[in-house]
Formats: C-alpha cells, structure tokens, sequence
C-alpha cells in the first residue's frame, strides 16, 4: 500500500494511529524492511489489520462506535475487503485491476471472496490472486 499510493513514513505511521496503534518510525522501518534484511520484522495480522483499519477511517471516515478492534488473525479474504472498503472500490474496479495485471475473474468467482467462509459458495482468496490484485492496483493507481 505504501508503494502504490507513495505514503511517507508520517502518512504511514497516521494510519496506523487512526487505527489505535501508536507506532513510532524504527517500528515502522522494521515492518517494511525486507526479509533478508537486517532489522526486519514480521508485521504481525493485529498491527495489519489496525494500519487496514486506520486507512478505511482516512479514506471513509470514522464510524459512530469508535476504533474498531483489530482481527487477531487476517486472512487474505478480510484483507481483500478492508482494501475494497477503504478505497471505495466496487466490482468491476476490482476486475479491471485483475485484467491489467493479466489475469481473468468472473464476477460471480470475485464475489463468493467476499461472502461468509460458512456460506455454500465461499472461495478462499489464496495468495497468488491476493498478488494480483495488488500488482492490478498498484498499475491501476499509478496510471492516475
């Protein structure tokens, strides 16, 4: 995400804030390091998802009940939908970042994403699609 709308560390770390998390630079640093890198750390699925939900409150506004409470464990799924509500994206936004990168969805298969894991026609978001659809982004908002 910092990558395809060039966040800076400050606009970063204000994410993280909106999202209940006050992290501080060299935290940040760590998160975004590589992972042969010395000093990286694995940025873990609650921080994740508070930077998620730090983005969804800039872009969207805050909800009514507060700061909402971070996921302990993401699954590409919840991180698909918190990027969709975040940047206000509807179906064929998603569809056409998947064609820019090459890759073909139907919009039947981009919606059973986006149901319940307990509903008959769940799909699982694996990481190569997750991939795709980030690389589609990222074609699809560095264009603009």
């Amino acid at each position: 995400m910092r990558y395809i709308f060039d966040f800076s560390d400050q606009q970063m770390l204000a994410k993280f804030e909106l999202g209940g998390y006050k992290a501080n630079k060299p935290e940040l640093l760590a998160w975004l390091a590589r992972e042969e890198e010395a000093g990286f750390v694995l940025c873990e699925d609650a921080m994740l998802a508070r930077f998620l939900n730090g983005l969804i409150i800039k872009n969207r506004g805050p909800k009514g009940d507060g700061i909402p409470e971070p996921e302990k464990l993401l699954s590409n799924n919840i991180i698909l939908r918190k990027l969709k509500i975040a940047l206000n994206l509807q179906a064929e936004d998603l569809l056409q970042m998947l064609q820019l990168n090459g890759f073909t969805l139907s919009k039947h298969e981009l919606s059973a994403l986006f149901r319940s894991p307990e509903h008959k026609n769940y799909r699982r978001c694996l990481d190569q699609l997750l991939r795709n659809i980030l690389d589609g982004m990222e074609k699809y908002y560095r264009k603009k």
